[in-house]
């Protein structure tokens, strides 16, 4: 398969990541399904749509025109089939669990043409632990967007062992048609290159925060007024989301059994209370008097 063979993808999850994610194919000019079994999420990755494009408009930066076109070719199903039968390109965006994720490949490998190619949006799960629950793992590959999609341009496009040169140019030329910037991981590795590097800034911040070195708060203005960073550790957790990290952690303690790599305790406390950051208000910041 060609990029020009690419016409219909399908979005599997309408999350804070799937939504942004499928607009986006949509403004690029591709037709785009997205999918997500929660009626509610989907009637919101609607709404932002529909918000998000005369929020456009408003600003001068879109024709009316143009969004009506747009909006002609992104629709949202609660259905995985109706969403993935005539897909060219399949962009998983569910949570970071492996075996929710093994499950959906499954019922893609059998929904999905046989040419289609099934990416992982996964920003740790390796799409080599995904790739044989299909007939077709040389056609499955991690696809990392970054949060938010619609503004952030760096896409990771990982090639593990099983995936064939093939699946890895298309993807890598459907990032340059969405206007992103790709990078090409050559090997699998965990967190693959961005997240490794905000990992180990990540870990040594939570270490000081735990062991009463400095604030969250003084620690985010360190690495801003000190390193140049555009946002601290914590305050980019809470737009990620405090959720997503505790499962990334929970996950790869259930892999390795080492204690260390469990959550921080501050982290679990948090995520206990249902503080998740900016989508609800709270996280390592109040977001809710602004």
């Amino acid at each position: 398969m060609k990029i020009e063979d690419v016409k219909n993808i399908c979005v599997v999850g309408a999350g804070n990541m799937g939504h942004q994610i499928a607009l986006q194919c949509a403004i690029s000019g591709y037709t785009v399904k997205c999918t997500d079994v929660i009626p509610e999420g989907l009637k919101k990755a609607e709404d932002f749509a529909g918000n998000y494009l005369a929020g456009q408009v408003k600003k001068g930066k879109m024709e009316e025109t143009q969004v009506k076109e747009i909006e002609k070719r992104i629709s949202f199903t609660p259905r995985l089939e109706e969403a993935a039968k005539d897909a060219d390109y399949v962009i998983e965006a569910i949570l970071e669990r492996l075996e929710l994720k093994r499950k959906v490949f499954a019922q893609l490998d059998e929904i999905a043409p046989a040419h289609a190619i099934l990416a992982t949006n996964s920003s740790y799960i390796v799409s080599s632990k995904i790739a044989d629950a299909t007939n077709r793992p040389s056609q499955v590959c991690n696809l990392h967007f970054f949060n938010p999609p619609l503004v952030m341009k760096l896409v990771e496009v990982v090639q593990g062992a099983h995936v064939s040169d093939e699946t890895a140019q298309v993807s890598m030329h459907l990032c340059e048609k969405m206007g992103k910037v790709p990078i090409h991981i050559k090997k699998e590795v965990r967190g693959f290159v961005l997240n490794r590097i905000i990992a180990a800034i990540k870990r040594e911040a939570i270490w000081m925060l735990e062991m009463g070195v400095a604030s969250f708060e003084d620690i985010d203005k360190a690495c801003v007024y000190g390193a140049g960073h555009p946002m601290g550790p914590f305050r980019l957790n809470d737009l990620t989301g405090l959720d997503l990290s505790y499962d990334i952690a929970m996950e790869l303690f259930r892999e390795t059994g080492d204690m260390s790599d469990l959550p921080s305790p501050q982290l679990v406390e948090r995520v206990a209370k249902g503080h998740f950051g900016q989508k609800t208000g709270k996280g390592w910041y109040d977001y809710t008097q602004e």
